[in-house]
């Protein structure tokens, strides 16, 4: 070979054996799906999806009975205080608001919650916690002769605790109990009994509107608001509140005994601090829930019977009342019928 001829390079063409060899070593192109593996595909993706709905609905359904399971031994516990606990305890009932129908502090409530405080035997004592004006004298009548019943079968003693006011129906509660603790500065008494109203007539004759009531019973229409209240008709609504007055009075001199020290302003409907009901002998001591059960009663827990409202309650309510506010809104926007 000449140093000064070009040099040689190699053909870059591959040789017909090196060829088919890479070919053979070449992945196959991958072939088009059919028909059938795509549906097959689409069904078991349709599957899935379908066992994943049906396992979130289980998980939902099953969250719901938990809750559902919760909500109703919530209320069970509240309905029997005395299985949360069989140690020795204060058994408490509340007298809280307006003493009437329907109210937290109605005869219904009230009496409920005294049956289970005195039935259970791990209560050493009934302690009534008050803060109520008082209110009707027929509510707080059941109650009080309730009380009365109930210390005579079971045997147990009976404590009234008040907070800021025991006054006329609650005052007449609270005169069933073995003692009465009170705050200073609490509000006592009012022994008393009214009527209250209004009375119309006057306005209705200055703008000449006639009031026309049809009676049968000379007295039926005793204290109607539109119409004048004669003499006779005022005379009989005073002697009803003043039998009812005469109850009350016998009622606390029932309940309070020698530790009475009456005067003329006893009975007035007057209303005392805590300090000085103590000299009156309305009340015994001065005390709050936790000096009573730690001190007079020996048992320093706490116990409940009061009937309260359980979230159940509380969320049917409200959804009672949004259900109650839809109706409303759809009946004033609905098309009115000529």
């Amino acid at each position: 070979m000449n140093p000064n001829d070009p040099p040689v390079l190699p053909d870059p063409t591959p040789e017909p054996a090196e060829m088919l060899r890479a070919a053979a070593a070449a992945p196959a192109p991958a072939a088009a799906p059919s028909h059938e593996a795509l549906a097959l595909q689409l069904a078991r993706d349709y599957l899935d999806e379908k066992r994943r709905e049906r396992r979130w609905r289980v998980g939902m359904r099953l969250a719901w009975l938990l809750l559902g399971v919760l909500l109703l031994w919530q209320l069970w516990a509240q309905q029997n205080p005395a299985a949360v606990s069989g140690t020795p305890h204060t058994a408490l009932v509340e007298v809280h608001g307006e003493i009437a129908p329907g109210t937290e502090a109605s005869a219904e409530v009230l009496v409920s919650a005294l049956k289970n405080a005195f039935a259970d035997q791990g209560a050493r004592a009934v302690v009534l916690r008050i803060n109520s004006p008082g209110g009707s004298p027929v509510q707080a009548g059941i109650v009080y002769d309730e009380i009365r019943r109930l210390k005579a079968l079971h045997g147990k003693p009976v404590y009234a605790v008040v907070e800021d006011i025991c006054a006329s129906g609650a005052y007449y509660i609270a005169a069933a109990a073995d003692q009465i603790f009170v705050d200073k500065a609490s509000m006592v008494g009012s022994i008393g009994v009214l009527i209250d109203d209004f009375g119309f007539s006057g306005l209705m004759g200055k703008l000449g509107i006639e009031r026309r009531l049809i009676t049968a019973g000379a007295h039926k229409g005793l204290l109607d608001p539109f119409s004048p209240l004669p003499e006779k008709e005022r005379a009989l609504a005073q002697a009803m509140i003043d039998e009812v007055h005469e109850q009350f009075i016998a009622v606390v001199r029932e309940g309070r005994g020698k530790r009475l020290k009456e005067d003329g302003e006893t009975f007035s409907g007057l209303v005392w601090n805590g300090s000085r009901a103590v000299e009156m002998g309305l009340a015994d001591a001065f005390g709050n829930l936790d000096h009573v059960a730690r001190e007079v009663v020996g048992a320093e827990e706490v116990i409940d019977y009061t009937p309260h409202d359980n979230v159940a309650e509380r969320l049917a309510k409200r959804f009672g009342a949004a259900m109650g506010e839809g109706a409303v809104k759809a009946l004033r926007h609905s098309p009115k019928l000529q």
